[in-house]
């Protein structure tokens, strides 16, 4: 099993504990502060709000784009607090893991009834 995998089933496990515990209907800050203890309640390392720049032909151009969390400098988590998920959800972490060279992200939509109905897990391959 690679170790994005098992990154991937702690952060799934702490998105669906805080869920479980405020429900839906929140900002996306309030589960970015609860996902966050919960992480660290749980010993994964993350950062949170991980700039990201764009390499574009010989310069680097920070143009603002921030990852919610980087877990274990492996792991892109992206959190929303939507009616859906959309294609440009998607696309955007696709364009985040292609940029940074990472490999697994997951999309996290805590405005559900049920978390496992607001997962995507997706995978940029090299």
């Amino acid at each position: 099993m690679r170790p994005e995998e098992r990154i991937g089933r702690v952060i799934l496990d702490s998105a669906m504990a805080v869920h479980t515990a405020i429900g839906a209907g929140l900002l996306e800050s309030a589960y970015e502060a609860c996902l966050a203890y919960e992480l660290s309640e749980r010993g994964i390392k993350f950062r949170r709000q991980v700039g990201m720049p764009i390499k574009y032909g010989s310069v680097t151009l920070d143009v603002g784009y921030r990852l919610d969390f980087l877990v274990e400098n492996l792991v892109v988590v992206e959190l929303k607090s939507v009616e859906r998920l959309t294609v440009v959800h998607k696309a955007q972490l696709l364009s985040y893991l292609k940029l940074g060279g990472y490999w697994l992200g997951y999309l996290l939509n805590f405005n559900v009834a049920h978390m496992k109905d607001g997962i995507q897990r997706v995978v940029y391959g090299y």
